[in-house]
C-alpha cells in the first residue's frame, strides 16, 4: 500500500495544526468494517488511509506487522488511519495504540452487531478480499464471537463509540465523515448499553461550533451517546468546563441501559400447570420440595416464583406450603406480575428468567413462552439455536442473553433458561394421559434441571474480570477431576474417587449436556433406554444417531467427564469399555452382516461423562445434518479406541485433537472424494462402495470379515 509522502496534506495545512486520528475498528467478520472505511473515505475531506490486513500485501492477505508499518508511515506523512481488522481482544489492539505521538487521538468504533447478521452477511458475500465467505465464514464468526472483548478507555483510547445496529453504524459514518482536517471529537465512551460505561455528553457542541468558513455544522441525530444528549445538564457543563480534550468521568443513568443486580435472582413461573394442565396440588408439592433442596446450594442468590394473576391458586398453595416448611422468605418468595416486565413495571430485578417452552424451543403458542421470545427479540431465538435444537421433557438449556436484546437493556435480564415440563393436556403433543407417576417424576426433573442451571450461572455475577466480562460458569464439585491412589476400578458399583481437585481439567457443562452423566450415575432411573449395565459401564443407543447403528458405552465413574480426565490408571476401564463396545458391534453385525463399525472417542465431547462411540460406517441418518457432525467422526478429532488404549499404555497420557479439524473439507471416508456440501456428500455415500482402506490397514474396522486386533 502506497502512502502520499508530501510533508503537508491537501489544503496546505501545517502538520502541527492537524488533529490526526487512529480509528481502531472492532467487530466480527461481516459486521461492516470495510464498508465503514469506504463510506467514511468517500464523504470525508480529511486524508484517511485504510489499513486492511486482508489486502495489505499487494492486494493479498498480510500480517499484523505489515499493518503496523503502513499505519505508522501514514501517520508520519500527516494522514489519519482506519484500522480495518477484527481487533476483538485487548491484545490485538494494544500495538496500534502505541502508534503516533501524544497529540494523536486514539479512537475505537465498535461494530457490535448481532452474530446472526454477521454470519448472514459473511456467508452470502463473494469476492471477499480475505476469501472469508460461505460456510467457512460462519465457522469463523462462531469461533470468534465468544472471544470478543469490548474495549475500555483504560487501554489507551481517548474515545470509544459503540454501534449495535445498522442505524448506529450509519450515524458513526456521518460523524467521522464530517470531520475536517483540524476537527476533533469529545473524549469518552458513547452509546454503550451499560451503566458501567463512563458516558460523556456534550457531543452536540462539536457539531454546533463554527467551522473555518463560518458555516455551522449540521447535527446527525443520535450520534455519539444515544439517549444521553437529553441527560444531565450538570454532566454536560462539566464536560464544557474541563474542555473537550479532557477525560471527564461522568456516569449517567440512561433509559434502557442495563442495571446491575447485586443479588442474582431467578424468576420462574409454575411449570406445566397452565397449558399442560398439571394438577396444582401435586405441582405445588414438587415445587416446594425442589426449592427446599436447592435453596442452600445457591449462596446469596434468590428464587422468585411469578404468576400474572392476583388470584393465582398455585402461588397461594406454594406460599402456604413453603411457610409450613420454614423456607427462608428472603431466599424464596412469590410475586404477582408480568414476568417479562418485572423491573420496569414491578420494581423487581431478576437476572435470570425461566421459560416453560415447547420441545422445539421455538416462539409461538401462548402464555409465557410466546411472551418471553417476544420480549427478548429475535436474538434469543438465534442464541438458543446455538445451544440446543430441541428439549426432552424434564430437561432445560441455559442461554446467555445477547446484549443486543431489548430485554437485556430494559429489564436487566442476562440469561434465559428454557425448560420443558410434562404435558397432561390431551390437546397438546406427548400427553401422559393422567400418568402422574411418570408426570411427577418428569416435573421433579424439570425443576431440578432448572435450579441446577441457575446454580451453574450464580458465581459469575459476583466474579466479573477487570474487563467486565462474565466469568466462566460455576463448576459443581462433582464435575471436577478427582483421583484415587488405590484402585482404578471400584468393585462396588459406581467409582467414587478421592476429592483432590484438578482445576486444569474442569469444564462447565450446560444442564442439557448432563444427560449421560445422569444415566451413568442412576441407570435404574433410565431402564427404558439402557441396553446393558454393569459396575463400570452402561450401554445406550445414541438419542441422535449419526448412522444406522450408533451406541454409546458410558463410564460409570465420577470425575471422568471426558478423555481430558483420563490417565494411565484408567487403562483397565478403557479396555473394558472397548470390549463391551466390540461385543455390541459384533452382535449388531450378526443381525445385519452388511454393517461395518468403528469404536472411538471425541477429543472434546459435547456431553459430560466419558463415553465410547460404537458407530456403523454407513452414516445413513437424518441426524447427520452438518459439516461438524461429519468431521467429528472422520478426522483425527475422532480417536480410535485401539489408539487410546495404546497411548495410555505407552505414555500414560493422551494426545487429543482439537476443533481446528472442523475447518476441513467434506471428504468421503471411503474414496476420499471431496463434496461441496452435506446433501451432496450424503447422496454420494449412498452409492460409494469403496473399501474403508485406511481403517482396515490400521485395524480399526469391525466387519463380518474381520475385527479389531489389540
Amino acid at each position: 500500500m502506497e502512502i502520499d509522502q508530501r510533508n503537508t496534506p491537501p489544503g496546505g495545512k501545517k502538520r502541527e495544526e492537524l488533529k490526526q486520528i487512529i480509528v481502531v475498528l472492532i467487530g466480527l467478520p461481516g459486521s461492516g468494517k470495510s464498508t465503514f472505511c469506504e463510506e467514511v473515505a468517500k464523504i470525508s475531506n480529511r486524508p484517511w488511509v485504510r489499513v486492511c490486513q486482508d489486502a495489505i500485501n499487494n492486494g493479498k492477505s498480510g500480517t499484523k506487522i505489515m499493518c503496523l508499518s503502513v499505519a505508522a508511515a501514514a501517520l508520519e506523512y500527516g494522514k489519519s488511519v482506519l484500522i480495518d481488522r477484527c481487533n476483538i481482544d485487548k491484545e490485538q489492539r494494544a500495538d496500534f495504540l502505541k502508534l503516533g505521538g501524544s497529540e494523536t487521538e486514539k479512537h475505537a468504533v465498535v461494530l457490535d452487531l448481532p452474530n446472526s447478521l454477521c454470519i448472514s452477511r459473511s456467508v452470502k458475500r463473494s469476492g471477499h478480499e480475505g476469501k472469508l465467505q460461505g460456510g467457512r465464514a460462519a465457522q469463523v464468526v462462531n469461533h470468534m464471537a465468544p472471544k470478543k472483548e469490548l474495549p475500555k478507555l483504560s487501554e489507551g483510547f481517548n474515545r470509544i463509540m459503540f454501534c449495535y445496529n445498522e442505524k448506529d453504524v450509519k450515524e458513526a459514518i456521518k460523524l467521522y465523515g464530517s470531520l475536517s482536517l483540524c476537527d476533533s471529537l469529545p473524549f469518552g465512551c458513547f452509546g454503550q448499553k451499560s451503566v458501567d460505561s463512563m458516558v460523556q455528553v456534550g457531543i452536540r457542541s462539536f457539531f454546533k461550533k463554527q467551522d473555518t468558513s463560518g458555516n455551522a455544522k449540521s447535527v446527525p441525530e443520535d450520534s455519539g451517546n444515544q439517549g444521553a444528549e437529553a441527560g444531565s445538564h450538570t454532566a454536560g457543563d462539566a464536560l464544557e468546563k474541563k474542555g473537550k480534550h479532557d477525560k471527564v468521568d461522568v456516569t449517567i443513568s440512561i433509559s434502557g441501559s442495563t442495571a446491575s443486580c447485586s443479588i442474582p435472582t431467578l424468576a420462574f413461573p409454575s411449570i406445566s400447570t397452565a397449558d399442560f394442565q398439571f394438577d396444582l396440588e401435586k405441582a405445588s408439592d414438587i415445587i416446594v420440595e425442589q426449592v427446599e433442596e436447592y435453596i442452600g446450594r445457591i449462596g446469596e442468590a434468590k428464587l422468585v416464583m411469578v404468576d400474572l394473576s392476583h388470584g393465582s391458586k398455585i402461588l397461594s398453595l406454594v406460599k402456604t406450603k413453603a411457610a409450613k416448611k420454614n423456607i427462608d422468605s428472603n431466599k424464596f418468595s412469590t410475586f404477582v406480575g408480568d414476568i417479562t416486565q418485572l423491573r420496569s413495571c414491578g420494581g423487581l430485578s431478576c437476572n435470570v428468567i425461566a421459560n416453560p417452552t415447547n420441545w422445539e424451543i421455538k416462539p409461538g403458542g401462548g402464555g409465557v413462552n410466546a411472551a418471553v421470545f417476544k420480549a427478548a427479540g429475535f436474538v434469543l431465538e438465534v442464541a438458543t439455536k446455538e445451544r440446543a435444537e430441541k428439549l426432552a421433557a424434564g430437561e432445560c438449556v441455559v442461554v446467555p442473553l445477547p446484549s443486543s436484546s431489548p430485554w437485556f437493556g430494559a429489564e436487566g435480564v442476562t440469561h434465559v433458561i428454557h425448560v420443558l415440563g410434562p404435558n397432561m393436556n390431551p390437546k397438546r403433543p406427548n400427553c401422559l394421559k393422567d400418568d402422574y407417576t411418570k408426570g411427577c417424576k418428569i416435573l421433579r426433573e424439570a425443576y431440578s434441571s432448572l435450579f441446577e442451571g441457575f446454580a451453574s450461572i450464580v458465581k459469575p455475577y459476583g466474579n466479573k474480570d477487570q474487563n467486565g466480562k462474565r466469568a466462566a460458569a460455576y463448576v459443581p464439585e462433582n464435575n471436577k477431576k478427582t483421583k484415587d491412589s488405590s484402585s482404578s476400578l471400584s468393585k462396588s458399583g459406581v467409582n467414587n474417587r478421592n476429592q483432590d481437585e484438578q482445576g486444569s481439567n474442569t469444564k462447565t457443562w450446560n444442564p442439557w449436556a448432563q444427560a449421560l452423566h445422569k444415566i451413568a450415575m442412576s441407570p435404574d432411573s433410565h431402564k427404558d433406554i439402557v441396553l446393558e449395565v454393569s459396575d463400570h459401564v452402561v450401554v445406550i443407543k445414541d438419542s441422535y444417531p449419526k448412522a444406522q447403528q450408533h451406541l454409546l458405552v458410558i463410564a460409570r465413574c465420577h470425575g471422568l467427564d471426558s478423555l481430558a480426565d483420563v490417565s494411565g490408571e484408567d487403562i483397565p476401564l478403557m479396555k473394558e469399555m472397548h470390549d463391551v463396545g466390540l461385543k455390541w458391534a459384533e452382535k449388531l453385525i450378526l443381525e445385519n452382516n452388511s454393517l461395518e463399525f468403528r469404536l472411538g472417542y471425541h477429543s472434546i465431547p459435547s456431553m459430560r461423562q466419558l463415553h465410547l462411540h460404537v458407530i456403523s460406517q454407513d452414516f445413513d441418518s437424518t441426524h447427520l445434518k452438518n459439516k461438524k457432525h461429519w468431521l467429528s467422526f472422520n478426522t483425527p478429532f475422532f480417536l480410535d479406541s485401539v489408539n487410546v488404549v495404546k497411548q495410555l499404555e505407552e505414555a500414560g497420557e493422551l494426545r487429543l485433537g482439537n476443533e481446528s479439524f472442523f475447518d476441513g473439507v467434506l471428504r468421503c471416508h471411503r474414496c476420499l472424494s471431496v463434496n461441496p456440501n452435506m446433501p451432496k456428500l450424503k447422496n454420494h455415500l449412498r452409492s460409494c462402495k469403496d473399501p474403508l482402506t485406511f481403517l482396515i490397514q490400521n485395524g480399526y474396522l469391525i466387519s463380518s470379515e474381520g475385527k479389531y486386533s489389540r
